[in-house]
């Protein structure tokens, strides 16, 4: 069975996991408990701390920092708990990633979460327990507090902000230094400091190929939310009225009403 290539100056854990496919640049530092899936390429002076679970086909760049203990003031070395990164993932320069806390235990296990094929430029940060779904974009700088929820699709401005317990849906769309301070639901593009509202990510559903009656229906709810002068329990009660019949009025319902903090709403 081959052996992972592994240059003579890293230093990896005789306790961490790497599949024979894996590379590893000089300088890096694989600690315990780290486990690295088929065909990661893992680049110079990166340092790996585990508990830490990372899927195939990453590309993990030069000097990032991921898997270290949170910046929590509760957390603590040897707390069962971890970062878990899927497949397909491209994290450039600098980048932190930090594992989850004891607070939300019952819940994920006290993991950080980042799915699948995601591009984090340079220096973003993903705090403890916060959870990125599938084929985002974290422009440089980007950066999320603790207990962040990123859904799938979502783009980061470069030097966004988002506050802790925020949430943004799937679709969705930061300017540049957006500062998020409330949840924003899917498909919906936010702006400023803090961020307000502009519009729907209407060309980047496009992109992705979404039909312009569904684009015009999501803007039809989009103006429902922010534009028809309704308090929020009103507009709760329309969008269950036609979620029976649609697909983005459910969405927009359930996203609503899971949220801990209130919508940006401007």
């Amino acid at each position: 069975m081959s052996e992972p290539l592994i240059h003579p100056t890293a230093i990896v854990s005789a306790k961490a996991q790497l599949d024979s496919s894996v590379r590893v640049g000089p300088y890096s530092v694989i600690g315990d408990g780290v486990c690295i899936g088929a065909n990661t390429v893992i680049g110079p002076h990166a340092v790996l701390a585990g508990p830490m679970t990372i899927g195939r086909d990453n590309q993990i760049f030069q000097f990032v920092s991921l898997g270290e203990i949170s910046q929590d003031k509760t957390a603590k070395a040897d707390d069962p708990t971890s970062v878990v990164i899927g497949d397909g993932n491209v994290i450039r320069e600098f980048v932190t990633i930090q594992r989850g806390t004891m607070k939300e235990y019952d819940t994920k296990r006290g993991e950080t979460r980042v799915g699948d094929r995601n591009l984090l430029m340079n220096y973003c940060h993903v705090a403890h327990d916060c959870v990125i779904g599938s084929d985002t974009i974290f422009a440089n700088n980007a950066s999320l507090a603790g207990h962040v929820e990123i859904q799938d699709w979502v783009i980061l401005g470069g030097y966004t902000l988002v506050y802790q317990f925020c949430r943004i849906g799937a679709h969705a769309f930061t300017a540049f230094s957006a500062g998020v301070a409330g949840d924003i639901p899917p498909y919906v593009m936010v702006q400023g400091n803090p961020a307000e509202p502009r519009s729907i990510n209407k060309e980047g559903l496009r992109r992705r190929s979404f039909a312009s009656d569904d684009i015009a229906e999501i803007e039809q709810l989009y103006k429902l939310i922010y534009r028809s002068g309704k308090l929020m329990a009103e507009v709760k009660a329309e969008l269950a009225e036609r979620a029976p019949a649609s697909a983005y009025a459910r969405q927009m319902l359930d996203f609503i009403v899971a949220g801990k903090r209130p919508l940006a709403r401007g």
